[in-house]
């Protein structure tokens, strides 16, 4: 997990625009007079953080603008993602579209799976109707009741991949982070197409667990950790 950095360095945070020739623009943070960028491994590896709405810019300035005496990167969800799309995800975008591959490959909602029918039956009404929607989208995946991985159509696979390439750099590392996230590149998808709010598909992609605290009940610890991971999810949505 990322730890707290340095002494906050900065009394003001802003948002500048770049022109280009046409009066087009890219945008960057400005901490005091200097210029945001990604961390890097190495002084070399570091690369100006240049974003390309104003909107966009806004929401990472808000995040450093709210940095209290310590800078903690465990605040800054939006940051954190934008760091890694503008400093590696270029160079590593066929991995990434392999990635969201191999996920429909194995994608949680078609393994319907549980002791009781009763919960067979939840899955099925909760995640058919979502199913059926990315079948619509090319994505069509078949299902079981086992949990022996089963092969899905390489059309299907393809089609997932090729919505993956569609995406510019910010857009295919956020959701990538979705689908590891959710583990499901259909809930993924749904997410990143309007279809679902990432609250509803983060529900989709808890049903056991959501199942499991209604006979059990929750454990403290573990509903700090998934409301976490929920306001980040809502965070990083703000992208989209």
């Amino acid at each position: 997990m990322a730890k707290a950095l340095n002494k906050r360095f900065y009394k003001t945070v802003g948002v500048e625009r770049l022109s280009g020739n046409s009066g087009d623009g890219e945008f960057v943070i400005k901490l005091d007079q200097y210029v945001l960028k990604t961390p890097g491994q190495k002084h070399a590896d570091k690369k100006t953080l240049l974003l390309p709405t104003e909107r966009i810019a806004k929401l990472v300035a808000a995040e450093w603008d709210a940095q209290g005496e310590k800078i903690d990167p465990r605040t800054m969800p939006v940051t954190r993602l934008l760091n890694v799309a503008v400093e590696r995800t270029p160079e590593t975008r066929e991995e990434l579209i392999a990635e969201a591959r191999k996920y429909a490959g194995s994608d949680l909602l078609c393994y319907h799976s549980g002791e009781s029918r009763l919960y067979l039956e939840h899955q099925a009404e909760n995640w058919g109707p979502i199913l059926s929607w990315a079948a619509a989208q090319g994505v069509a995946l078949e299902t079981t009741e086992g949990l022996t991985v089963i092969a899905q159509a390489e059309a299907s696979l393809d089609a997932a991949a090729d919505f993956a390439r569609g995406l510019d750099d910010i857009a295919l590392t956020l959701f990538v982070h979705l689908l590891a996230t959710y583990g499901s590149t259909v809930l993924g998808m749904a997410v990143m197409k309007g279809h679902l709010s990432a609250e509803e598909a983060f529900t989709q992609s808890r049903l056991d667990e959501i199942w499991q605290i209604k006979y059990w009940g929750q454990d403290e610890i573990a509903q700090e950790r998934t409301d976490a991971m929920a306001a980040e999810l809502t965070a990083l949505c703000k992208l989209l």
